[in-house]
């Protein structure tokens, strides 16, 4: 992900490619960026609130929006150029103060080599002690560039330079859920027991998948995340669980 955060990252006008016969894909940008995915998420919301129910579904990524339509209702080249439409209107309401919302979650950590098995390693590699390592991960507020892989799996970016470290060469079978992971340029939270191939450095006891409460991800792209750190009473206390 580009550290670089103005209009530039953009495309002048964001690019339209066919994805089959009932989808439009809008590139935003030719690389990632924070600036191309508030764009993403900004036109997503106005979408949302101002296209219609020609729309059947929207899908965000990091620089790019993918839009199903109904074909009963539009055309390819009708979605086009309502597309187009919405864009221009998009940058009139920019332009005359409208805002997104944006909501902040806070994620409690019990940062520990009992729960985080690569933590000592991550230090290691990067020439900082443990306790380093624990503060450079929470300095950072971390947006949702993406939600994927699994129900729940938020794809935050981005980590402090001196914390990218590279996935692991083989993935794990089992990630316990709750953990705590970097990878590269991104840090993420396991909604459930999942493989895996990050570098974990902790737990939280915070439940992020709960298809009961009738919404199956607790944070949406373009939310922002912090983390904090706790002691391994208050983990337990929640109901985390240490590795048997």
């Amino acid at each position: 992900m580009s550290r670089q955060n103005n209009r530039s990252n953009l495309l002048e006008r964001p690019m339209m490619v066919r994805a089959g016969v009932d989808a439009i894909i809008l590139y935003f940008a030719d690389h990632i960026s924070e600036s191309a995915n508030q764009r993403v998420q900004q036109f997503r919301d106005y979408m949302q609130r101002n296209a219609g129910d020609w729309i059947t579904e929207l899908v965000p990524a990091y620089s790019s929006l993918l839009v199903y339509y109904d074909v009963l209702q539009r055309t390819e080249s009708q979605v086009k150029h309502s597309l187009k439409e919405l864009l221009e209107s998009l940058d009139d309401a920019s332009t005359s103060g409208e805002q997104q919302q944006v909501t902040e979650h806070v994620i409690e950590v019990y940062y520990d080599q009992s729960v985080g098995p690569d933590l000592a390693r991550v230090a290691k590699q990067h020439g900082l002690s443990v306790e380093q390592v624990i503060e450079k991960h929470q300095q950072q507020s971390y947006r949702v560039y993406a939600v994927g892989f699994a129900p729940g799996f938020a794809y935050l970016g981005e980590v402090a330079e001196d914390l990218q470290t590279p996935r692991l060469d083989s993935p794990r079978e089992k990630v316990a859920a709750g953990s705590v992971a970097i990878a590269e340029r991104q840090t993420a939270v396991y909604p459930l027991p999942s493989p895996g191939g990050w570098n974990i450095i902790g737990r939280t006891a915070k439940t992020l998948y709960d298809p009961s409460s009738g919404e199956l991800n607790t944070m949406k792209s373009g939310d922002r995340v912090r983390f904090t750190g706790i002691s391994k009473e208050a983990f337990l206390a929640q109901g985390g669980l240490l590795d048997e």
